[in-house]
């Protein structure tokens, strides 16, 4: 039967006495037992240690970047702010141009939507940074999502506008604004004495006197409606341009275009002269609008 007790004897140094400790066997197995726990648990506790002291070189690099982050974060919002305000005057800028060119009333005003941003609070760095960065990104996703409806809206705008101006333009481009040849004005538009017969008559155009050869070039762009001799006008080139306008270019010595033909304007059509009823060499020059001789002076700019 195996001892219940583990008996151990003790010889001190320079006695003959004899010290005995008797244990229970059962409590030696319990110290056994716990000198290898604690002999574990102290071994895991280092191993710990030195796994956390491994980390902490990264945990400073990963709490600067996080830093950094917040630092961009912050950066981020003010810009995506700065951009909303801007998007909003841009905003105000095109609804004042569509009014000028009457494509809105400023009874629209009260449609216009204005941009939010981030709030100021959120971009304070005192305050609580887990629970402001949480606030600030959705604020963010908000703000980013205001301006992409807004930008899609801004270019509707645009494309409104780009279809007026480019109206305008080819409308600029059909009207005579530019003195069809050099020299001075020697007939205006309307009621005159006749050079011919004295009596009174209306005169359709404006006679513009120069040296016989001189230029005679295109008031607007436009297409060559007919070239030839006409009565008492003699050689004569009419241009259409468009939007009810047309201008015609009498007593010429020579016409340089054909019927059909695309001209620009200051595009050289012809030359001066005397043809027709005249008293010498002159430009006879007329525009037209909606079949009606209107006074040519009215569109000279210069």
């Amino acid at each position: 039967m195996a001892a219940k007790k583990i008996t151990i004897f003790l010889v001190p140094d320079g006695t003959d006495r004899i010290k005995q400790l008797r244990f229970p066997r059962s409590l030696l197995i319990l110290a056994t037992s716990f000198l290898m726990f604690c002999s574990v648990f102290l071994f895991w506790i280092i191993q710990d240690y030195y796994g956390i002291k491994a980390k902490i070189p990264r945990l400073a690099q990963l709490k600067k970047e996080n830093v950094l982050q917040k630092e961009q974060i912050l950066h981020m919002a003010k810009r995506i702010d700065e951009f909303t305000q801007e998007m909003s005057e841009l905003k105000k800028l095109d609804h004042k141009l569509k009014v000028m060119v009457n494509l809105e009333t400023r009874a629209d005003d009260e449609q216009f939507r204005g941009v939010g941003g981030s709030d100021p609070n959120l971009l304070d760095p005192k305050k609580n940074m887990a629970k402001v960065d949480r606030e600030l990104v959705r604020a963010m996703h908000r703000s980013l999502d205001n301006l992409d409806s807004d930008i899609d809206s801004s270019r509707q705008d645009k494309t409104g506008l780009q279809e007026f101006f480019e109206n305008q333009k080819m409308l600029l481009a059909a009207t005579p604004y530019i003195w069809p040849t050099k020299g001075w004005l020697s007939s205006r538009f309307g009621y005159r004495n006749s050079p011919f017969t004295g009596k009174k008559e209306f005169h359709k155009g404006v006679d513009i006197s120069t040296r016989m050869g001189a230029p005679i070039i295109a008031g607007a762009d436009g297409i060559v409606s007919f070239t030839g001799l006409d009565q008492g006008y003699g050689r004569v080139v009419t241009i259409k341009h468009g939007y009810g306008l047309k201008t015609r270019y009498a007593h010429l010595k020579k016409a340089l275009v054909k019927k059909g033909q695309y001209v620009k304007r200051g595009e050289t059509i012809g030359l001066v002269g005397n043809s027709g009823r005249t008293t010498g060499s002159h430009l006879h020059y007329e525009v037209h609008l909606n079949g009606v001789p209107v006074n040519p002076i009215r569109y000279v700019f210069n």
